[in-house]
């Protein structure tokens, strides 16, 4: 698949910048944070995996908050950032678009990571979302809210990048949970009066 591929070597590229352009970031995202506080409070006991982790920020975040997580990524200079910048948790390189263990985890969290897969991809990726979690197991979405793709061929410091980044709307996000096996229990729209909303979303495997 050509555009993982693309994606894989643009994050490779950019992984030194682009962790220190998100080393702070949360400190000033309060909803973010509530938002994590909430999925960690959800979680219990279990593992959870944080798919998209890129520099493993928020994967560190969430074991602050007493959550068993642990981050993938697809790009082995992200993983590589990480592991050295959060030297007591585990990271591992490994795709979305991969067929997981079979419910192996209590919950998932998948932020700004979604927003690359095309459009025929992204059901056979909650597909298997929902194959990983146990039952009744959670899943935190975040990703860019409205309709339409761009090529992003710039990024951060500077260097070349060829991703594609599609923006979705939570009711179309939300009607493809469902279609998963999903039970939507809450979304959210950040920033909606803004050229880049975001949105959140909060799901339950059914059982």
């Amino acid at each position: 698949m050509t555009w993982l591929a693309e994606t894989r070597t643009s994050y490779d590229t950019v992984a030194e910048d682009y962790a220190a352009f998100t080393r702070a970031a949360l400190a000033d995202q309060p909803y973010l944070l509530a938002a994590l506080g909430l999925f960690a409070a959800q979680i219990g006991d279990g593992p959870v995996a944080d798919i998209g982790c890129g520099p493993g920020h928020v994967t560190a975040r969430l074991r602050e908050l007493g959550v068993d997580a642990h981050g993938v990524d697809l790009s082995p200079g992200m993983i590589e950032v990480a592991r050295r910048s959060h030297p007591g948790t585990r990271f591992e390189v490994g795709s979305m678009t991969d067929p997981p263990p079979v419910a192996s985890l209590a919950g998932i969290l998948a932020w700004q990571s979604l927003i690359h897969l095309p459009d025929e991809v992204v059901p056979a990726v909650l597909a298997h979302f929902r194959r990983a979690l146990r039952p009744g197991g959670r899943l935190h979405l975040l990703f860019h809210a409205g309709t339409g793709t761009r090529l992003k061929t710039e990024g951060y410091g500077g260097h070349p990048m060829r991703v594609r980044i599609h923006r979705r709307t939570p009711e179309r996000m939300s009607g493809w949970l469902r279609e998963a096996g999903f039970t939507v229990e809450a979304q959210l729209t950040l920033n909606p009066e803004t050229p880049a909303p975001q949105a959140i979303l909060f799901a339950c495997r059914n059982e």
